[in-house]
């Protein structure tokens, strides 16, 4: 039996992580941050099957002492400010998190167990203004918030760690990668959850930013076997892990809206773009300058064929399911509710 270790494990790719591991007979541990009020998060369903430590990315002393309880054999970092806004609002927070938290989960485990193999969440965000497209393990970054830069120092000090002092250490490239356990932050979610609430009469407009960028998204079930994969290779080595296809912000609308039997029409309003019920006229969608980001990206398209090659790792779950999943999901929780 083989000892892993998640941070971030309520969190939507931890909980995924989590059941994956336990269904090939790990033992695992997960890293939650003391809080007055308990919440298991999404992994609810399953803590009686995860033993929890209490520690904090920004407490070195702290992920010493979670490596000694757990004899990790395996390392998930997850852990993350994981907002793109949030982090123009909280910089030092972020950086704290998502850069220097890296550093010191990667010491506390060449204190205790430098021979354990060491996942690092990176992201696509840290391509921002792309330099190409498709984007490859090769392409240079250039990120565009607070975020992308935090996640970039993470994943270059793991690199600096795997080549100076020989750790096993890998990071993930992940692009964006959904599932009916995101939290109702990401636009995503939002979208499912007010299609749901629409369609119900609960909710009358939703409202939305940049509706032309453009995100390669596949689902987090998908994506949480890459990162257990690229722990069983023979050498450490980081990938980009995609589905190799875009779509709009507009296109996911659409969709959402298509499972709750709605069709969204596009017209020009005085001041922008609006989204209305094909059948009755009503508009349901408009645009909001608000949620504009200060520094947009655009796109981002990712290639998996360095994973898709080394790893034998494929997606399984289109883009059409992984919304249909969403939106039915979003369906059951607001009619019980």
């Amino acid at each position: 039996m083989k000892n892993a270790l998640i941070t971030g494990i309520t969190g939507q790719d931890g909980s995924y992580l989590a059941e994956l591991l336990l269904e090939k007979g790990y033992k695992v541990f997960g890293v939650m941050r003391r809080k007055s009020v308990v919440d298991y998060g999404n992994v609810e369903h399953i803590k009686g099957k995860i033993q929890f430590i209490y520690a904090d990315m920004t407490d070195v002393i702290s992920l010493i002492s979670a490596m000694k309880v757990s004899r990790a054999d395996e390392v998930y970092n997850l852990a993350a400010q994981s907002f793109v806004a949030t982090s123009w609002e909280q910089p030092i927070a972020t950086t704290e998190i998502n850069a220097l938290g890296v550093t010191n989960i990667l010491d506390a485990i060449r204190e205790v167990k430098p021979e354990c193999r060491f996942y690092q969440a990176s992201t696509s965000e840290m391509f921002g203004l792309v330099q190409e497209t498709p984007q490859t393990e090769k392409t240079p970054f250039y990120p565009r918030s607070p975020y992308g830069v935090a996640k970039l120092y993470g994943h270059w000090i793991t690199k600096n760690y795997r080549e100076s002092f020989g750790m096993y250490a890998c990071s993930g490239i992940l692009f964006n990668h959904e599932s009916e356990r995101r939290g109702k932050e990401f636009v995503t979610r939002k979208i499912t959850d007010a299609a749901a609430r629409i369609s119900l009469g609960l909710q009358d407009c939703l409202e939305l930013g940049n509706m032309d960028a453009k995100r390669d998204w596949g689902h987090a079930q998908d994506y949480v076997k890459a990162m257990w994969l690229m722990l069983q290779q023979d050498k450490p080595d980081d990938y980009v892990i995609a589905t190799g296809e875009t779509r709009t912000v507009r296109e996911f609308v659409e969709i959402a809206f298509e499972n709750v039997g709605i069709k969204i029409v596009w017209e020009s309003s005085s001041a922008d773009e609006i989204g209305v019920d094909g059948a009755s006229g009503q508009t349901l969608v408009r645009i909001n300058r608000e949620f504009f980001r200060p520094a947009e990206v655009e796109v981002l398209l990712g290639n998996p064929a360095k994973a898709e090659e080394a790893l034998n790792w494929r997606r399984k779950i289109s883009f059409d399911d992984m919304v249909k999943r969403m939106v039915k999901n979003d369906l059951a929780l607001v009619e019980r509710a």
